[in-house]
C-alpha cells in the first residue's frame, strides 16, 4: 500500500514566521519519510483551501532542504494564504465532496492547515467531515497570528515578533519626538493591527523603559474610549512632559460597542478592512489642543517584518509545524499543537495538543489586569508576560545590505481531475 501523502496550506493574514512553521511541517516530514514512516510526498496547497478545492497543489519535493531552510527567515506566505471558509452541511457537501476528490486522486492522508481560530474550524471540518462522507483523513491546524488572540494557547506563533518590531519602532519614534517636541511636533501617534483585541497595542508598552517616567498612552479595543478623559490625559502628558506618544489598535472602540473609526470593508463577514483610527485621534487632538501631531500606521509593514523577528517566536512557530506532523504520525486528528508556559523564570514553555472544538472561532482577550487603573499603561504583570516573547534576535541573512528571502520553484503537481 502507497504511504499516504501530506498536504499543508496557509490561512488568513500571514506572520514574519509563519514559513518557519511551513519549514517545521516540511522537514519533519522529509525526515519521517526518511526513516520509513507512514508518510510519502509533501505537498502545499496554493493559497490555502482555495488551492485545495481547485487542485493547485504545489509539489515541495522539488525545494531543495536549503530552500526549505531559507524559509525559516522569509516572511510572508511562501504557499499564497486566502480568506475562505467552508461552508457547513448541509449547503457545503460540494465543497467536501470536491475536497474528498482532490485528496483521493493525490492520495493525501494528512492535511495540516496553517492558520487562526476561523482556520481551526476549516482544519475542525475537515477532521470530522470528510470521514463521516467516507473518505479517512486526519488533519490538524496548525497555529499562526498576529493577533496572539488563540484560544487555549498561552502565545501564538507570530505575535512575539510583531510586538517587538512595534514597540521598537515605537521606542525609536519616541526618541524622535522627544528631540523635537520644544519647538515643532508635540504628539506622535502609531496605530497597530487588532480588530478585536488589543494584545499588540499592550505590547507597544514595552517601548517604555522599565522605572522611566515617559509620556505614552496605550489604546486598546477592551477598554472604552472615553475622549473628554483622553484629551485630558494627553493634555497633562505635555504639559508635564512636553510631548506625548499614544499607541492605538485599529478596533479601538466606543461605550456603545461601536469602532471609534471604520473605512472600506473588503465583503468577508468578521474580515472588515480596518483603518484610520491613528488621523482621527491625530486630528481630535490637534483641534483639541491645538498642537502639532504626527501619525504613522504600520499596517502590513508590523506583520512582514522579519529582519526584527523574535528568536523566541521563530522557535515557537517551528515548534509548532514539527509538533503538527509528529501528532498526526501518531494517529491524531482534529487538534491543534499550542504552546503552554511552564515557567517565568527563566521563562520555559512546552508544545501540547488542545482538541479544535475549543479553540475555533473563539478569541482569547488581552487581560484587564495587564493595563493601570486608567487603562493607559502596562502592568508589571504585562510585562512579566510580554518580555519573554519578544527576547533574541534572529538575525536573516544580508545580501548588498538587505535580507535574503527564500525563492521557491513552486513546482505543480500535475492535476488528475
Amino acid at each position: 500500500m502507497r504511504a499516504p501523502n501530506a498536504l499543508y496550506a496557509q490561512s488568513g493574514g500571514v506572520t514574519a514566521t509563519i514559513n518557519a512553521t511551513a519549514c517545521g511541517v516540511i522537514e519533519t516530514a522529509r525526515q519521517a519519510r526518511r526513516s520509513g514512516r507512514l508518510i510519502g510526498h509533501i505537498y502545499a496547497a496554493r493559497n490555502g483551501i482555495l488551492g485545495a478545492l481547485a487542485e493547485d497543489l504545489v509539489d515541495t519535493t522539488a525545494e531543495s532542504a536549503a530552500t526549505i531552510r531559507a524559509l525559516m527567515h522569509t516572511p510572508g506566505g511562501a504557499f499564497g494564504s486566502c480568506r475562505f471558509d467552508l461552508s457547513p452541511l448541509p449547503q457545503g457537501r460540494a465543497q467536501y465532496e470536491r475536497l474528498i476528490d482532490v485528496f483521493r486522486a493525490h492520495n493525501i492522508g494528512y492535511f495540516f492547515y496553517n492558520g487562526g481560530n476561523g482556520s481551526a474550524e476549516t482544519a475542525h471540518q475537515v477532521a470530522t467531515i470528510l470521514p463521516r462522507l467516507g473518505y479517512p483523513v486526519l488533519s490538524l491546524a496548525v497555529p499562526k497570528t498576529i493577533d496572539n488572540d488563540i484560544a487555549g494557547s498561552d502565545s501564538s506563533p507570530g505575535f512575539g515578533s510583531v510586538a517587538k518590531f512595534a514597540a521598537t519602532s515605537l521606542r525609536e519614534a519616541m526618541a524622535d519626538l522627544a528631540s523635537m517636541a520644544h519647538s515643532s511636533t508635540k504628539v506622535f501617534v502609531m496605530e497597530v493591527m487588532g480588530r478585536h483585541t488589543g494584545w499588540i497595542a499592550a505590547a507597544c508598552g514595552l517601548a517604555l523603559p522599565v522605572g522611566k517616567d515617559v509620556p505614552l498612552l496605550l489604546l486598546v479595543p477592551e477598554i472604552h474610549f472615553e475622549r473628554k478623559r483622553f484629551l485630558a490625559a494627553v493634555r497633562a502628558r505635555i504639559a508635564k512632559h512636553g510631548w506625548c506618544a499614544i499607541a492605538v489598535a485599529e478596533g479601538v472602540k466606543l461605550r456603545d460597542g461601536r469602532r471609534l473609526t471604520q473605512v472600506g470593508c473588503d465583503g468577508i463577514p468578521g474580515h472588515e478592512q480596518l483603518g484610520g483610527v491613528a488621523p482621527l485621534i491625530a486630528a481630535m487632538v490637534r483641534e483639541s489642543l491645538k498642537v502639532k501631531v504626527h501619525w504613522s500606521v504600520l499596517d502590513y509593514v508590523q506583520r512582514a517584518a522579519r529582519h526584527l523577528a523574535s528568536q523566541t517566536d521563530v522557535e515557537q512557530a517551528y515548534a509548532v509545524g514539527r509538533a503538527a506532523v509528529t501528532y498526526a504520525l501518531q494517529g491524531k486528528s482534529d487538534v491543534m499543537p499550542v504552546i503552554a508556559r511552564t515557567g517565568d523564570h527563566p521563562y520555559r514553555w512546552r508544545i501540547a495538543p488542545a482538541a479544535l472544538a475549543g479553540i475555533m472561532n473563539r478569541e482569547k482577550r488581552l487581560p484587564r489586569s495587564f493595563l493601570t487603573a486608567d487603562g493607559y499603561r502596562l502592568t508589571a504583570r504585562a510585562r512579566a508576560y510580554f518580555t519573554p516573547l519578544i527576547r533574541g534576535e534572529a538575525w536573516p541573512p544580508f545580501a548588498d545590505g538587505l535580507p535574503v528571502h527564500a525563492h521557491l520553484k513552486l513546482k505543480p503537481v500535475t492535476r488528475r481531475l
